[in-house]
């Protein structure tokens, strides 16, 4: 099921479809499974920012496949891949990507011999041995997407954009703003340029481009999706919480 998913995404991707996916930062299997069951390509499970150990991912995917969803995960910044692929992550997002050379690091990393370095061996990945076989195919190509947000990125964007086996690259805004000296002001003409900067070379390169519609708004992800970005994680579990569960009649 997860490789017949990763070749839908891909499929879409490289046919100029969208990807839509979503952000989960709280660490609870109920919450993974109604996002697992919201009709999402992909759910990233953030290990970055979000409170979740490498212990808790097993049952997180559980949850998210009972949706046949793909579970992802944005791995912390210099965080090896292998523990969460082994866990059962049909690829990973990579933050702070800075330079080809990096990329290829964790390329290699994410993918079993021939394609990679990454050790060889039962998992849950491959239920512990008995699909080992099965998950070979997959092991040598796990979903790749580079985060795109600091100015180092767009600096070596075309070197980036090069690299064999990356199926994305994904803007992180709140980290590119704040590298280019202008924290979260996403109006600003300097972010605006960069946005169409990476935007721009990502066409031209033929790589998806992703963002993070943060907050939940059906009219921004059409807007994305109409700017040409097709890799798109529409919010995040806190954030939809943190909208939703106010009361209405509040005055504050």
């Amino acid at each position: 099921m997860r490789l017949d998913k990763i070749k839908s995404i891909r499929d879409k991707l490289k046919n100029s479809k969208y990807s839509i996916g979503t952000w989960q930062q709280i660490p609870n299997a109920s919450i993974s499974e109604i996002l697992g069951n919201s009709d999402y390509d992909w759910v990233a499970i953030d290990m970055e920012h979000g409170s979740i150990g490498v212990d808790q991912l097993p049952d997180l995917f559980r949850a998210i496949e009972l949706g046949n969803t793909l579970p992802l995960v944005r791995l912390g910044e210099g965080q090896d891949c292998k523990q969460a692929l082994d866990a059962g992550a049909g690829g990973v997002i990579v933050p702070m990507i800075k330079n080809a050379e990096q990329l290829e690091l964790v390329k290699k990393t994410c993918c079993w011999p021939p394609a990679g370095i990454r050790s060889v061996g039962f998992s849950r990945a491959n239920l512990f041995g008995k699909y080992f076989d099965q998950y070979a195919d997959e092991a040598q190509s796990p979903i790749l997407v580079a985060m795109i947000e600091h100015a180092d990125s767009i600096n070596n964007l075309k070197q980036i954009l090069q690299v064999e086996g990356l199926d994305a690259i994904f803007i992180g805004p709140y980290d590119l703003s704040a590298s280019l000296g202008i924290t979260s002001s996403f109006d600003h003409p300097k972010f605006i340029s960069a946005m169409q900067q990476i935007l721009k070379l990502a066409k031209e390169y033929g790589i998806p481009a992703g963002i993070h519609v943060v907050q939940p708004s059906q009219k921004e992800l059409l807007q994305r999706i109409d700017e040409g970005y097709t890799f798109i994680a529409y919010s995040i579990d806190a954030v939809i919480l943190n909208r939703y569960s106010k009361n209405p009649i509040s005055v504050n």
